[in-house]
């Protein structure tokens, strides 16, 4: 593009930015002092969550395109409140970004923001932008919890209960591990698959509210690996958890992505986080669109097992 019609954000200003947001994202809560949102139902409770994605830490701009960080940026933080048993209704963006920012990337920032949250019919209502020097999102999601039931809690995991999971395990991880021996533009095309859902995690809107309807009673979602959050989730419920091998096995592809660059497909299963795949326990069957992976057990010496045997690999993300 012509940069003439692209000017950077110390040429246009702050408004100009917040304009083509909520452009792309508009919002009836939207342009006062602060939002504010419609009462909840009666025995109504409202979820909160914050997360950020900074800019050669959680992305890369050679990697992902501005719509990408920006359906990420909703889909971690909603993530987080469907592990709740919650609906999503409605997130806060705040940004950092250099002033030699271009304006078409806040634009196709929103874009990306924009369909994201409109996949859960919910709304952007309101956030903050300010210069930094180099780029920042921090997203607050709002979710209501209806009705008496308990949350989904990571302290409800019990004995004789089934582990149920909906979504992919270790794609993200395999995308990651492609983009980092390949760079974006020379992934193969066959793999594309697994750098989307690295670049751009969809999780289908709606799993939480079912699982919780459902009888599910403990649940996570697969951020920071899978052995890392379902060892959180056994130590905080005093029992082990089992995973069926076969169950939780790579896909075809994945084995194929791993033959390609010299890995292990497993490490991406085990260790490989921001899948945001929705893990639940529940002594019922398994809610529409989950599936059995494992069983809760009595606590032993190893908090989560394959086919009752140390995982090969255990460490996840760490921030530090």
């Amino acid at each position: 593009m012509n940069q003439g019609n692209n000017p950077t954000l110390a040429e246009v200003g702050e408004q100009a930015a917040i304009n083509v947001i909520i452009a792309h994202a508009p919002s009836s809560r939207n342009g006062d002092d602060a939002a504010v949102l419609d009462h909840g139902a009666p025995n109504s409770r409202t979820v909160v969550t914050t997360d950020m994605l900074v800019e050669n830490r959680h992305f890369r701009l050679d990697w992902s395109t501005p719509a990408e960080i920006g359906r990420k940026a909703i889909t971690q933080n909603f993530a987080d409140v469907e592990a709740m048993g919650a609906r999503p209704v409605a997130a806060l963006l705040a940004l950092s970004l250099p002033k030699t920012t271009r304006l078409e990337f806040v634009s196709e920032l929103a874009r990306g923001i924009a369909q994201r949250v409109g996949d859960y019919n919910a709304e952007l209502v309101g956030g903050d932008i300010t210069e930094g020097d180099s780029i920042v999102l921090s997203v607050t999601a709002v979710g209501r919890l209806g009705g008496s039931i308990p949350a989904l809690t990571l302290d409800a995991a019990r004995v004789g209960q089934d582990v149920v999971a909906s979504g992919v395990i270790g794609e993200s991880a395999a995308g990651l591990a492609l983009l980092q021996y390949y760079g974006r533009k020379k992934v193969p095309i066959e793999f594309q698959p697994l750098v989307a859902a690295h670049c751009a995690a969809a999780v289908p809107p709606g799993r939480g509210f079912v699982a919780r309807s459902a009888g599910v009673t403990a649940m996570t979602d697969n951020s920071d690996g899978l052995i890392h959050d379902l060892k959180l989730m056994a130590n905080r419920s005093s029992v082990s958890i089992n995973l069926h091998k076969e169950a939780i096995a790579p896909s075809a592809l994945m084995h194929k992505a791993a033959q390609a660059i010299g890995a292990d497909p497993w490490e991406w299963v085990l260790r490989g986080g921001e899948d945001h795949t929705l893990i639940g326990t529940t002594c019922l069957d398994a809610p529409s669109g989950f599936r059995r992976i494992g069983t809760v057990t009595k606590t032993k010496t190893i908090a989560v097992s394959v086919d009752k045997q140390a995982p090969q690999f255990e460490n996840g993300w760490q921030s530090f």
